[in-house]
């Protein structure tokens, strides 16, 4: 997965006794700077052990040139010159895309079948009416990998078509350079001549006016030619700020998705095929335990996983619940200090704009009762706290109330949608 996402997109250039990478993004190259480029100079160095060039990381990199549209003059009898455009064929382009993330392997449940099942109808019939396809939401959720299973789907039923995903800062740099080197005129016609190009977080766009400016003209060449144009970002588009209102206005024009964390269910999925790719066997209670404690992302849960079958195969012992915790308690650690109990309480009062004192007393009127309930639930579903402890933060409560406040808003919850939602959206707040 490495390889896909850190040494694929890298462009070589041999230049005397240098070996320059080229890197389409700054967040690219200052990652392989600071992780990666000790194994690529031992790497070269076994190729060339007498002579070992110097390996540099720079910024930059041109868009396939090789493959522009090749402009031809046609001159029909009695009328004026009129130029066609030859539709170049895709080798030689690199689309970018990683095999590895396809629908196939795409995991689904609420929190993104939606975004799932819209992505599968823009792979199936790309150009169509959702277009442009724009995917928002945090970091880590899967919109990456939606966009390249769309652009993986789209080569599968027609190997013809000219897709190209790239990062929005990949798009920039590639501008400058074709600025820098006079080929702005090579630049537009590339881009301008692709069935779909596939951006993500496009919020790296805002406050560039030059790369908007050129991106708008490309966008409506683009739709106007019924080519499809797949956008990301960590945001809602009219909540970028940065970005021109006319952008933002295009972007309106197709069918905007939002995807959110993950729900339980989904996040046990989740660990249970990622183990299954991995070819290790998770007991489920393990994957239940991590789930549970763990509500971010998925790369947070993807990374909390392969610590713990490292921490197996370190230790050369089975996965168990016990092996699990050991494994994890740095990083459970580090989240049960960000989520207390007076931090529970403090977003529970401000959320229903209630004192925390409210919260604490003896009231049981049902607009402080709920509240509280709310919040010892929380406090049961997010904590290590055990009931009497739960009770005690929250007046000097019994643990047999603790435990009917955490019993009655499981209830409640599964007849009330509005309280369902309030407690999936405290959760949110909690949790990022």
């Amino acid at each position: 997965m490495q390889f896909f996402t850190w040494i694929r997109p890298l462009e070589v250039k041999e230049e005397g006794n240098t070996l320059r990478l080229i890197a389409p993004t700054s967040h690219m190259q200052d990652w392989i700077n600071r992780k990666l480029l000790p194994q690529i100079r031992a790497a070269v160095a076994q190729v060339k052990p007498q002579n070992p060039p110097e390996v540099v990381v720079e910024v930059g990199g041109d868009y396939n040139l090789a493959a522009e549209p090749a402009p031809q003059n046609a001159r029909p009898a009695g009328g004026a010159a009129v130029v066609e455009v030859e539709k170049p064929k895709t080798a030689g382009i690199r689309h970018n895309l990683n095999p590895a993330f396809t629908f196939e392997n795409f995991v689904e449940g609420k929190a993104n079948q939606l975004a799932a099942a819209a992505a599968r109808q823009v792979a199936e019939n790309p150009g169509g009416s959702y277009n442009p396809f724009f995917i928002y939401g945090g970091v880590g959720l899967g919109k990456t990998h939606l966009m390249h299973a769309i652009g993986n789907a789209m080569l599968k039923n027609n190997p013809d078509a000219r897709v190209v995903y790239l990062h929005s800062e990949r798009f920039v740099a590639d501008m400058v350079n074709a600025l820098r080197h006079n080929k702005i005129d090579q630049f537009k016609r590339f881009y301008r001549s692709l069935d779909a190009l596939l951006i993500d977080d496009i919020q790296f766009f805002a406050n560039k006016e030059q790369s908007q400016e050129e991106f708008f003209h490309t966008f409506n060449t683009l739709l106007e030619g019924n080519k499809q144009v797949i956008l990301t970002s960590d945001r809602f588009p009219k909540e970028v700020d940065g970005l021109e209102d006319r952008l933002k206005s295009r972007f309106g024009w197709g069918l905007t998705i939002q995807v959110e964390p993950p729900e339980f269910e989904m996040r046990v999925a989740i660990l249970l095929q990622k183990a299954a790719e991995a070819d290790v066997r998770l007991p489920e209670e393990v994957a239940f335990f991590i789930a549970k404690r763990l509500r971010g992302n998925v790369r947070d849960l993807e990374g909390a996983l392969k610590r713990v079958i490292a921490y197996a195969q370190f230790t050369q012992q089975p996965i168990t619940l016990e092996l699990a915790k050991d494994a994890l308690k740095d990083l459970l650690r580090i989240q049960e200090k960000r989520i207390t109990l007076e931090n529970i309480q403090k977003t529970v009062a401000d959320y229903y704009k209630l004192p925390i004192r409210e919260l604490l007393s003896k009231r049981r009127s049902r607009n402080v009762a709920r509240p509280r309930q709310m919040a010892m639930a929380l406090a049961k579903e997010l904590t290590s706290h055990s009931l009497p402890e739960i009770g005690d933060a929250f007046g000097g409560r019994d643990h047999t109330t603790v435990l009917h406040a955490v019993r009655q808003m499981k209830k409640l919850r599964s007849e009330d949608a509005r309280l369902e939602e309030d407690f999936n959206n405290l959760i949110k707040i909690l949790t990022n």
